[in-house]
């Protein structure tokens, strides 16, 4: 698409089209100059004809016309141009019309009706027919009178039956429909062998094959057939044993088209599969299963104990605790079996190059849109954003197939421009990367890292390469910086560019929707002349009144721009602050989706997060390395893992919300051969067991003759007799398609195209309109974006619900691991920010839970695995575990302070329960940390900042969820900072006060108070206090340790201590000395006891 680096903005309910011209050079209006004429009546662009040539409807003036208004004229005016009064032709393509006459070259008598052959067109030529007829494109599909899926009936286009399928029978088909013997004249289907017809649109009719007469009568099973058979399968190994090297054939006495033959096999190590399950040796995971096995049974004896042993005089104290465990086991119970099938996966990018990747052959790896989302570029800062577009353009995948979509949510100018920089500065480090293939490339951190040039015996160009690269990189950062600086203060007039146009984006809420393509378009390339991926900015139409849904709502405007101008299969999107920090990461999940054997059924490709700028200890938690490399492994072994968010490789045919392909077995038959009578008995018989073990070779030997005998005169009843009744049935399937996808014949065409692509004839005007039409504000209404298309909404953690959605219609995803990282970010390495991190995230699972979308009762008989659903569950319930968390750490406290317990008298036979289920507890985790490959601190860490997390950000999240469900009041969450600041960790001992951090101090203070009151009761009552004491201190003793982390988040760093925390604790020890005054300890509680004294003192 080529704007000539001009911004596009409007809004297509306002019919506002505007082209601003951000340099010096000019300023345009209108489109006249991105498009070819236009058509006199209507002011429509006119359409560009197969040759290449604008459409001329008059041959004596010229008086431009479009082919609408052309045929419009001749149907129902007067039939003659508008200025030189000629009566206009038929030009052919057109409608016939009384009057006019018949012309060899013209007329098209025999096909001009025929709406059967258009029913069998390829969905492809269909897409095409319909863009052609939308955007006025000179297509063939359009001037061969195609008819259009938004013109018949939905149940008269066929669907696309693959008769063959990699030289193996497809079992998603049913048997009454395949055809295995295919006549090398049909139109239908893909050709095994070539044509040996010279015309391939003859038409013959199939073979005549009668079921009841044997195949031998036809040549089938014959002696004749088995040495053709032969001959075949020995040709096949022939050409398997051609391998091609570099330099082509020479010695070979090879037909080169019999090379070049697109279904010939893939050879060698390109016909193996693309990547291997790797399994958790037995060694490990045996040992682990046997121990959850064991847990259980000790769960049930431990309850069976804590149940028929209450505490009377403590009894409020026991049933919490009891109900608070139960919860506990529930909860594990959710979280552990969805990790009983834990799996690994490994790719070959090799075998994945040698079948996509032919030398001397245009790439044929799938093109992929990669969406980039930001909002603030002061909380998300435009170096961050840039560095990750950087990545993006330099990442070892064909040019041409790779297209990034930055999505300002803010309608920054601050980022257009910084965009603008980025454009500029990638023209120069794209290059560089690919021509010394360094890792990664994103220029802050390839630079950040330390390079020994004597070490490594680095080439001295690469040196001075380097060396003037980094020079660039620190000019460009300080020209983005100044870009930050200058839009600290915003001018009260507003943002105005370069040419002195208003920014359109100055009111953020009320703007129109701006599109400014930057790379990819003609003229612009690299410093060496090389083309460069396209990069597009979208700032989509915002309107007071309308609900935009946040993010989700930004990634389907993403999804719908992208469908207009690139239109790739598959989707990956990242946060700005996700850098692609191995190159070679899209191959990597292209050996997934490109798959021939597995990869039709998988809708997306989850990467793990990984994380810079984290200190050592990763104190709160931030790398997550439990959920990426214990949980996530555990569901790629049953449906797949959830959706994260971001680093994500997707299917975009899944995220239309269409069905995943099944792959059922033909219904089982007992014989077509037969009278109706002796097929009746022989279904009596299946209901006996013996008699349906014995017919089972028959029936199969049935089934396979019938793959043979079913032939084509049944998909041919299905085009027969299905022919257009009324208009109702014509306005039917476009009214289907605007309903789900909304009013756009442009993206309702891409949606069909499984394959992806544009038309190629389009022009960039057309196009540019749709695309503003359909990030408009009100295009999503009374559709189904958001309920049933793209990221759903209700809830702010929109990647659950996505996934949850897509699983849900049968689709399988998969967890890749690379030696390499595929992507790394930046996390909130400061408490209070990593606090609303998951305070964001708990709430988002407490929207779902409280919507219709909820797995506990959404979903069933959609093709969601029970264990696949139990992880969804534990995803939206373990908000709620904050109330029994909450309760349990606190009873240790009341138990020091109340001298009661729990637990009564421990007698042997309990103690060994306990011990047994703390042993269990603690062998699981030694054992996924084995499988799993975790240190033991990030585990440690993990369960530390569970209860930190669950004690204050999940019980707010949970709170303000009630709060929106009953009494509808929203919360509003501000985007977490993702900055770095003078310093490294410089952030982490910055202390930020927040309500978040009220509940768990109160734990921590009122569990310290506890032990400090219990230590002085067993001195004050003697040695006797001391056994009981031991239970108690070691309850409290385990909260306090797992809050540590949160008391030295409090703290901040070593040397100086923050002004809150000491008001809190001058204010906490004046209340405990006042307590301690007052109850007096070491004073006997029966008053004083005046005794005689025994010496005499006279």
């Amino acid at each position: 698409m080529d704007t000539k680096g001009r911004l596009v903005a409007g809004s297509h309910n306002r019919n506002e089209f505007v082209l601003i011209n951000a340099d010096e050079i000019g300023r345009v209006t209108s489109v006249k100059e991105l498009s070819g004429q236009i058509c006199q009546i209507c002011g429509d662009e006119i359409e560009i004809t197969v040759d290449g040539e604008p459409f001329v409807a008059c041959n004596e003036c010229a008086f431009p016309v479009c082919r609408p208004c052309y045929e419009y004229e001749r149907r129902e005016g007067n039939q003659a141009c508008p200025q030189c009064k000629t009566r206009y032709k038929r030009i052919k393509g057109s409608p016939r019309v009384e009057g006019d006459e018949e012309e060899d070259d013209i007329d098209d008598l025999e096909n001009e009706f025929d709406f059967r052959s258009n029913y069998s067109r390829d969905p492809h030529q269909v897409a095409e027919a319909m863009l052609s007829a939308h955007l006025n494109i000179g297509s063939h599909a359009h001037t061969s009178g195609i008819s259009t899926p938004l013109d018949l009936d939905s149940s008269s286009v066929p669907s696309g039956i693959p008769l063959l399928t990699y030289g193996q029978y497809d079992v998603g088909i049913s048997s009454d429909k395949h055809a295995l013997i295919i006549p090398p004249f049909m139109g239908r289907g893909k050709r095994v062998h070539p044509m040996p017809f010279p015309d391939s649109s003859m038409s013959l009719p199939p073979r005549p094959m009668d079921p009841k007469k044997d195949l031998a009568v036809y040549g089938y099973g014959s002696v004749a057939w088995k040495d053709r058979m032969e001959e075949w399968k020995k040709k096949q190994n022939d050409k398997l044993q051609v391998v091609k090297h570099q330099g082509g054939n020479d010695g070979g006495n090879f037909d080169e088209d019999e090379l070049d033959d697109p279904d010939l096999p893939k050879m060698d190590e390109g016909r193996q599969p693309l990547s291997r399950k790797i399994p958790i040796p037995s060694s490990k995971i045996n040992p682990y299963r046997i121990i959850i096995i064991l847990r259980l049974v000790i769960l049930g004896f431990f309850f069976h104990y804590r149940i028929l042993h209450p505490v009377n005089d403590a009894y409020a104290l026991w049933l919490t605790s009891v109900i608070c465990e139960i919860w506990f086991a529930v909860s594990w119970i959710l979280d552990q079996f969805p990790k009983w099938y834990p799996i690994e996966r490994e790719t070959y990018l090799d075998r994945l190059s040698l079948r996509y990747e032919k030398e001397g052959k245009p790439s044929e790896l799938a093109d992929i849109d990669i969406f980039v989302s930001t909002v603030d570029p002061m909380k998300e800062p435009p170096l961050i954003t840039a560095n990750t577009v950087l990545s993006i353009l330099a990442v070892d995948y064909p040019v041409e197939k790779v297209a990034c979509y930055v999505s300002d949510d803010g309608a920054a100018m601050l980022t257009f421009e910084a965009l603008s920089e980025t454009s500029e500065f990638a023209r120069r480090w794209v290059p560089f990367c690919k021509k010394f293939s360094i890792e990664p490339r994103a220029p802050e951190w390839y630079f950040a890292q330390k390079v020994d040039y004597l070490k490594d015996k680095v080439h001295p160009e690469f040196v001075r390469e380097r060396r003037a690269m980094k020079r660039e990189y620190e000019e460009f950062k300080i020209r983005i910086n100044a870009l930050v600086s200058m839009a600290q203060k915003v001018p009260e007039e507003g943002w105005t560019m370069q040419d002195g146009t208003p920014w359109p984006g100055n009111n953020v809420r009320d703007h129109p929707g701006m599109i400014q393509v930057f790379l990819g378009h003609n003229g612009v390339r690299d410093v060496e002349g090389n083309e460069l991926p396209r990069l597009v900015y979208v700032s989509r139409e915002k309107r007071p009144g309308f609900d935009h849904h946040k993010k989700a709502g930004a990634m389907n405007a993403l999804m719908r721009v992208s469908a207009i101008i690139s239109n790739a299969p598959y989707l990956l999107n990242v946060d700005c602050d996700h850098y692609i920090n191995n190159s070679k990461a899209l191959r990597e999940a292209m050996c997934f989706m490109m798959d021939p054997t597995s990869g039709k059924k998988i809708c997306y490709v989850q990467f793990p997060q990984r994380f810079d700028g984290i200190d050592r200890n990763d104190r709160y938690s931030n790398r997550n390395v439990v959920f990426f490399d214990i949980n996530m492994k555990g569901l790629d072994g049953i449906q797949g893992p959830i959706y994260v968010g971001t680093g994500c490789v997707f299917r975009r045919q899944a995220l239309y919300g269409y069905d995943a392909p099944v792959n059922k077995k033909p219904p089982g038959k007992t014989c077509n051969c037969w009278p109706k009578w002796c097929c009746l008995c022989c279904g009596s018989r299946k209901k006996n067991k013996k008699v349906k073990s014995t017919d089972k070779k028959k029936k199969m030997k049935n089934r396979e003759a019938s793959k043979q005998i079913h032939a084509l005169e049944n998909i041919e009843e299905g085009i027969e007799g299905k022919g257009i009744d009324n208009d109702r049935s014509l306005l039917m399937p476009q009214v289907k398609f605007e309903k789900k996808f909304g009013q756009s014949p442009v993206f309702i065409a891409s949606t069909l195209l499984e394959e992806g692509g544009v038309p190629k004839g389009a022009t960039t005007a057309s196009l540019l309109k749709e695309a503003i039409h359909v990030i408009s504000c009100g295009y999503e209404d009374k559709t189904e974006w958001g309920k049933e298309v793209g990221w759903i909404y209700g809830s702010v953690t929109e990647d659950i619900l996505t996934g949850f959605k897509m699983q849900c219609h049968g689709w399988r995803s998969v967890y890749c691991i690379p030696k390499r990282p595929a992507f790394k970010g930046s996390a909130p390495i400061n408490l209070s920010d990593r606090l609303h991190q998951v305070l964001r995230w708990a709430l988002g699972s407490v929207e779902i839970f409280f919507s219709r979308y909820c797995p506990i009762w959404y979903g069933y008989g959609g093709g969601l695995k029970w264990l696949e659903r139990f992880s969804y569950i534990n995803s939206v319930v373990y908000p709620w575990t904050s109330i029994p968390l909450i309760a349990y750490c606190t009873l240790p406290a009341f138990c020091l302070l109340t001298g009661k317990f729990i637990v009564p008298e421990i007698s042997n036979y309990a103690s060994i329960i306990f011990m047994a289920l703390f042993i269990s507890i603690a062998a699981t985790g030694v054992l996924e940390m084995q499988w799993g490959r975790v240190a033991i601190d990030d585990w440690w860490r993990n369960e530390q900042f569970w209860v930190i997390g669950g004690a204050s950000s999940h019980l707010f999240a949970l709170f303000q969820g009630l709060l929106k469900v009953l009494a509808g009041v929203n919360t509003n969450f501000t985007v977490t900072s993702k900055g770095g600041d003078d310093g490294e960790f410089s952030e982490l001992y910055l202390f930020k006060w927040t309500s978040l951090l009220i509940p768990p101090l109160t734990l921590l203070i009122l569990n310290i108070i506890g032990v400090m009151v219990g230590i002085s009761d067993a001195i004050n009552n003697g040695y006797e206090e001391w056994g009981p004491l031991f239970g108690k201190l070691f309850f409290a003793l385990w909260v306090i340790v797992h809050l540590y982390p949160f008391l030295k988040g409090l703290m901040g760093k070593q040397d100086r201590l923050p002004t809150i925390i000491v008001v809190w604790s001058i204010l906490l020890a004046s209340i405990f000395s006042l307590l301690w005054v007052r109850v007096n300890p070491f004073v006997s509680k029966g008053g004083i006891v005046l005794e005689v004294c025994g010496l005499d003192c006279d």
